[in-house]
């Protein structure tokens, strides 16, 4: 599977980049692949070991001469976001990832395609395998469960890593150099609500919002991207006078995911149904009117459709509704210092309902942890006034810029010197494994950056091959500079 990516350049990065996508490896099953890796580490004579959680470290000596050089440490996470879009049958635990190239640039068919991180992952071993590059001694880290939790960093060893230096391998624009990152923390929301029976005089309607195109819910957040359980409730909203109530829904699937779809099914008297099918379909002109060519594909139907068992009561039903109606969404604040940069903001990530039982993860992310907190408070204020309890989950630090590192001024020197133009130095708002690293060993000196990766946590995902090659060709010229 998956041949074609041999015949890029470089091969070697597109050869191991090709065995992470013949290989599943969402998040929470990367056994196999952690497997895979140490047999290759064990072929290639290289020294391996993993820490309690299961992060992976490989190890290769310094080139000859270099041996008195700090040591590097290239990270990346092994674990991908598992999206496929409606209709493509692909069961990620098993099934690989199929690409294709178009235009310049690799694709997967109807998935998520992995390059963050597998281009990061494949990058690192390709520097562990290859015998001509100049460098110093090399840790190469390999954490887990980064995509749904964070969880590899967070439970990262202390008093572990040898390095002095580390390069996240995890960034995704080409000429740019990341020195900050946002820390996060998911927000969950569980609640039994109060249900009434379907009355003989109440008709089941399934009202389904698609074709939105996602993203990342970190550094996507700004663009003018629909949010599918924001725009169904708001739609749900506007059926409230016609009697509707809530008999289940399900929006989302991945808190830090941009929800493309949401389903749910409603209640309505007999009498009205016509009404709110007319209602709907005047809201997905209005939808498509507001979101306009950025977000193009939205569709929005309403549906007949028999519902069994009970639904969430009037009252139960326009609490949840307002609730979420009014719940923070998308982009809070942007940076005061740190132009055209987020500082705050939260994704609606997951919501679910079924049988009364209410299921929300959210996830908030700012620049300032104090201001993470006070999402977090704003949260647990308004769903209190529903009698419901938010609770805060894998919260994680952010990444403090420094400016003066010696890898970024090594990294800026490099980029002019091989591309003959300035690297972009930038703050990422999304959650860089750096700051959760650099909390557990503060004297390191980090930096991110990668190729220009588009669409990432959406089966729109793709990678410039171009930028592939630069990425490559950069790495390799900043080991070397920093193996003097």
């Amino acid at each position: 599977m998956n041949e074609h990516l041999e015949a890029l350049d470089p091969a070697p990065l597109w050869r191991h980049f090709r065995a992470l996508c013949n290989t599943p490896r969402p998040s929470g099953e990367e056994a196999a692949l952690v497997a895979m890796l140490e047999a290759w580490a064990d072929a290639q004579g290289l020294a391996h070991d993993r820490d309690a959680f299961g992060n992976l470290r490989i190890k290769k000596p310094a080139s000859p001469g270099s041996e008195k050089a700090p040591g590097v440490i290239l990270q990346g996470h092994l674990d991908m976001v598992a999206q496929a879009n409606a209709g493509t049958e692909h069961d990620f635990s098993r099934d690989p990832i199929r690409t294709y190239v178009e235009d310049g640039w690799l694709h997967a068919d109807g998935t998520t395609l992995g390059a963050d991180n597998g281009l990061g992952v494949a990058a690192a071993l390709a520097v562990l395998e290859d015998k001509t590059l100049t460098h110093g001694p090399l840790e190469a880290l390999f954490t887990l469960e980064e995509e749904t939790s964070m969880g590899g960093a967070l439970n990262l060893a202390a008093g572990w890593l040898e390095g002095e230096r580390l390069i996240n391998l995890d960034s995704e624009e080409r000429g740019e150099v990341y020195i900050g990152c946002a820390g996060g923390s998911d927000v969950v929301v569980d609640a039994q609500l109060p249900t009434s029976e379907v009355s003989d005089d109440e008709r089941g309607l399934r009202v389904a919002l698609t074709g939105l195109k996602g993203g990342h819910s970190g550094m996507d957040i700004h663009q003018p991207l629909g949010n599918a359980n924001r725009l169904l409730i708001r739609v749900l909203r506007a059926l409230e006078p016609l009697g509707a109530r809530l008999g289940d829904y399900a929006g989302g699937t991945l808190r830090n995911a941009i929800p493309r779809e949401a389903f749910a099914t409603l209640l309505l008297p007999a009498d009205t149904v016509e009404a709110a099918v007319v209602t709907v379909n005047q809201l997905e002109q209005t939808l498509k009117r507001e979101l306009g060519s950025t977000d193009s594909g939205l569709q929005l139907s309403a549906e007949p459709a028999h519902f069994e068992g009970e639904a969430l009561n009037r009252d139960a039903s326009a609490m949840l509704v307002a609730t979420l109606h009014a719940a923070p969404c998308g982009v809070e604040r942007m940076s005061a210092d740190v132009p055209g940069v987020v500082d705050t903001s939260n994704n609606l990530g997951v919501l679910s309902l079924e049988a009364g039982r209410f299921h929300l993860c959210a996830l908030v992310r700012s620049l300032h942890d104090s201001a993470v907190e006070a999402m977090v408070d704003r949260f647990q204020a308004l769903f209190g006034l529903m009698g419901a309890r938010a609770k805060a989950e894998h919260g994680y630090p952010g990444w403090v810029p420094n400016p003066k590192g010696e890898l970024l001024a090594a990294f800026k020197a490099q980029h002019q010197a091989l591309l003959g133009r300035d690297a972009g130095v930038k703050v990422i708002h999304a959650g860089l494994e750096c700051g959760i690293i650099g909390s557990k060993y503060p004297h390191l000196d980090m930096i991110s950056f990668g190729p220009s990766i588009r669409g990432a946590h959406s089966p729109d995902e793709r990678v410039e091959l171009a930028s592939v090659t630069e990425f490559w060709h950069m790495l390799s010229a900043l080991l070397a500079a920093t193996a003097r």
